[in-house]
């Protein structure tokens, strides 16, 4: 808040230069305080109750993500998982489609939504938009999000994920193949783009169905905007369970969906569901087809609530 600037009325020129030096001080520490963070790192300005959006200026262009911290958070260290938007979607848009705050409310842990820009991330391998063709660090980005949120909240460092859909599946891979930030990552409807020369062991949770045409579940050239060109999802998740050093999996199927889960050394797993039929989704979220239509997307799934297994699986593999 603004201060009211002094009545210098009968004082001496020194005197009133003083007072109006401490008045500008005071002003100048109250815009400091609003800031969210400054170019050279982040602040510890508290995160209220609820929704709040804040700002990053990072690379020189101002970054935008929500965080959502539940009531009642225990002061004890807590997760916090990233949640990544699709193409074409948004922060706001992931916090209203895909019951991640109900998640959190009932297992007293935190979220960030981060924004890409325009509807996009660069995921490696020419994808995606204009963050692609303008080489956005979007790692610098969200790897910067982690930190404000573990400076302004007692965030447990060996319990941060990452999950996402689609072009954000795509950035939750990349998260892993070059940052060392995730215990976890539960990639949906997603592959695996670009260079991944030297990963991290991290474990893996990845959903997909087998009539994703977006992004085929038998690899190759997808019909969507993005023409994304990934390997198969089965071959992809068999390379994590070598970077892991998995044991063999374990194969089940009740009704259409199918898991397969491989542990690994260190409490680590890498697991794949399969839904047979289901498309380019977020299983069990609600029907939008307005947004259906905008992000290019498909009818849920009704067969497994996606929000529910990436955090039990997320809730099983901090990390050791």
């Amino acid at each position: 808040m603004l201060t009211r600037p002094p009545d210098t009325s009968g004082m001496t020129a020194a005197r009133r230069l003083i007072a109006i030096a401490l008045t500008l001080a005071a002003v100048v520490a109250a815009c400091a305080a609003c800031r969210t963070r400054t170019e050279t790192g982040p602040t510890s300005v508290p995160a209220a109750t609820g929704s709040s959006t804040r700002t990053i200026s990072i690379g020189g262009r101002d970054r935008t993500y929500i965080l959502y911290r539940p009531a009642g958070l225990p002061a004890s260290r807590v997760p916090l998982v990233v949640m990544l938007h699709g193409g074409f979607g948004s922060a706001g848009q992931a916090q209203s489609y895909y019951g991640w705050n109900a998640e959190a409310d009932a297992n007293h842990f935190v979220v960030a939504y981060p924004d890409g820009v325009r509807a996009a991330w660069n995921a490696g391998g020419g994808c995606c938009g204009v963050p692609a063709d303008s080489n956005i660090d979007d790692v610098a980005f969200i790897t910067q999000v982690v930190h404000e949120v573990s400076a302004t909240l007692p965030i447990d460092p060996n319990r941060i994920y990452a999950t996402g859909i689609s072009n954000g599946g795509l950035m939750a891979y990349r998260l892993a193949c070059d940052t060392t930030l995730f215990a976890a990552i539960g990639p949906d409807s997603a592959t695996l783009l670009g260079d991944c020369a030297s990963p991290h062991p991290v474990s893996v949770l990845h959903i997909h169905g087998t009539a994703d045409t977006r992004i085929p579940y038998q690899g190759g050239q997808g019909d969507g905007f993005a023409k994304i060109n990934g390997p198969a999802v089965p071959d992809l998740v068999a390379r994590w369970r070598t970077v892991d050093g998995c044991k063999p999996p374990a194969t089940t199927t009740s009704g259409p969906v199918t898991t397969s889960l491989a542990n690994c050394p260190t409490g680590r797993s890498v697991e794949l569901i399969t839904i047979t039929g289901a498309g380019h989704q977020w299983p069990g979220s609600a029907d939008k087809p307005l947004l259906e239509r905008v992000a290019r997307i498909d009818t849920p799934s009704a067969a497994l609530n996606a929000t529910d297994a990436f955090w039990h699986f997320f809730a099983s593999h901090p990390r050791r």
